[in-house]
C-alpha cells in the first residue's frame, strides 16, 4: 500500500493567524522582546503542512513532523496578521517534503523546509504501549 498515492508535488497549504502574547518570545521568557517566537512559527508551518495533506492520507494515518530546516528573518510584534503557506515539493516513499514561508503582510518573515514523515497511528501507538 502507498499512503502517500494521492500526494502530489504543489499541493498548497495556508494557515492565517494573529499574534497573540502567548505566542512571542516574551510569553517563554520575560526578559526577551513581545515579538512573535521562531518556534511557534515553526509550529505555524508544521500545522499549513499537516492540514494540506492529512485529507488525502489513509483512513488510520497521519503525519508527523520529522526534519525543520527553517530561518526566521523578522521580528513580528503582537496584534499582527501572519499567512503561513506550504506547498509540496518532493515526496519519497514515507515522507513528504514542503517548502515553507511565512509573511508578515507583504514582508517576509520567515523560509525553509519541513519534512513529515505518514505513520499508523495504530501501529504507532502499540511500539510506545499507548492505547
Amino acid at each position: 500500500m502507498n499512503v502517500l498515492e494521492k500526494v502530489s508535488v504543489g499541493i498548497p497549504g495556508e494557515a492565517v493567524i494573529t499574534v497573540a502574547h502567548d505566542m512571542t518570545v516574551q510569553h517563554f521568557l520575560s526578559t526577551m522582546p513581545a515579538v512573535y517566537a521562531t518556534p511557534v512559527m515553526i509550529l505555524h508551518m508544521e500545522k499549513a503542512c499537516t492540514a494540506s495533506i492529512a485529507d488525502l492520507l489513509p483512513e488510520g494515518h497521519v503525519s508527523v513532523g520529522m526534519e525543520v530546516n527553517v530561518r526566521h528573518l523578522a521580528a513580528t510584534p503582537v496584534g499582527r496578521k501572519v499567512r503561513v503557506t506550504s506547498r509540496v515539493r518532493q515526496i519519497d516513499a514515507k515522507s513528504v517534503l514542503f517548502d515553507v514561508e511565512a509573511w508578515d503582510g507583504d514582508r517576509k518573515i520567515g523560509d525553509g523546509t519541513h519534512r513529515r514523515g505518514v505513520i499508523n497511528i495504530v501501529a504507532f501507538e502499540k511500539r510506545f504501549g499507548v492505547s
